[in-house]
């Protein structure tokens, strides 16, 4: 079996290309297993280096050496190889996908903890033919995830603090609610929203938790949908969406388990994020995907942890 490491040179604050190299390295002397590194140079170059290496055929174990951005890239790649398993070793700025597997997560940062541990699938999100492992978001949440990507190269702020910088700009600047059609299955709404998020993980933003009790490998989804609102009512509010409250507001709120939501808007771009990785378009649909990611951890750990 190879072990290829990926690694994101441009992933958080600070190169870790070299520690990781040294990692591998250990790996070879240690446990005289074959190990690669292998370094990205652009958007997308990570999902299709995982691709072209699972399609060789050959047993692998793949480390997703970066942030949450890396992670996503790599599990694109994977979704639906039998003979591929990834894991993640975090060098980026948030990391909110390990967090959902609480006390365990400080293991990741150490493929010696990571080489021979346990294998397990995990769901995933299809939204518009992309893989998400976490939370597909759609609204003012995917707008402040587009500009967090323009606050975080600054050495002041931490994950978490450039996502409440960015949604601070957004409170103050721009428009929180979108008129969109929605279906829930075959039940229509149309009305104004400030969000609509699909969970199949529990964390985004920094540590947000908007479906806390949401698992990543029974086979459901489920969708929180936040009414259009006022800036005072979006400022109380998003203290409990962030912590997992806000099906306690059902004026406001409501979570679904539709199996399929589409969103359909009719002048204006949905700004839609996938574990952090945003684009743009007018039409968006969100279901359970039919493949799954082979994913691999420390010995004992549960990617439901932090589930309740």
């Amino acid at each position: 079996m190879r072990h290829i490491f990926i690694i994101n040179p441009a992933a958080g604050k600070k190169d870790q290309t070299a520690r990781i190299y040294d990692m591998a390295d250990r790996l070879r002397r240690n446990h005289g297993l074959e190990c690669q590194c292998l370094l990205t140079d652009r958007p997308g170059g990570a999902t299709e280096m995982s691709r072209r290496l699972a399609e060789s055929g050959e047993p692998l174990r793949i480390y997703a050496c970066g942030g949450d951005g890396t992670v996503h890239e790599v599990a694109n790649g994977l979704a639906g190889f039998p003979n591929a398993a990834m894991t993640c070793v975090p060098a980026g700025t948030g990391n909110d996908f390990l967090k959902n597997f609480g006390p365990d997560m400080a293991k990741f940062t150490d493929a010696e903890n990571l080489w021979d541990g346990d294998e397990f699938p995990l769901d995933l999100i299809d939204c518009n033919g992309r893989y998400c492992l976490t939370i597909a978001c759609n609204g003012i949440d995917a707008q402040v995830a587009e500009s967090v990507h323009q606050l975080g190269s600054s050495p002041l702020l931490s994950g978490r603090g450039s996502y409440l910088v960015s949604v601070a700009v957004n409170f103050l600047f721009r428009g929180i609610g979108h008129h969109w059609t929605v279906f829930l299955d075959d039940e229509r709404l149309e009305g104004d929203f400030a969000l609509i998020s699909m969970c199949n993980g529990r964390y985004y933003g920094g540590g947000s938790t908007p479906i806390p009790w949401a698992r990543m490998d029974d086979g459901k989804l489920h969708t929180i949908l936040i009414n259009s609102v006022s800036r005072p009512t979006f400022a109380r509010l998003f203290r409990a969406y962030s912590a997992g409250k806000a099906d306690q507001m059902p004026r406001l709120a409501r979570i679904s388990d539709a199996r399929v939501v589409r969103i359909q808007s009719p002048d204006q771009d949905i700004v839609t994020c996938l574990d952090g990785e945003c684009f743009r378009s007018r039409a968006v649909t969100m279901s359970l995907a039919d493949k799954r990611l082979n994913f691999f951890g420390p010995k004992g750990c549960d990617p439901n942890a932090t589930a309740r």
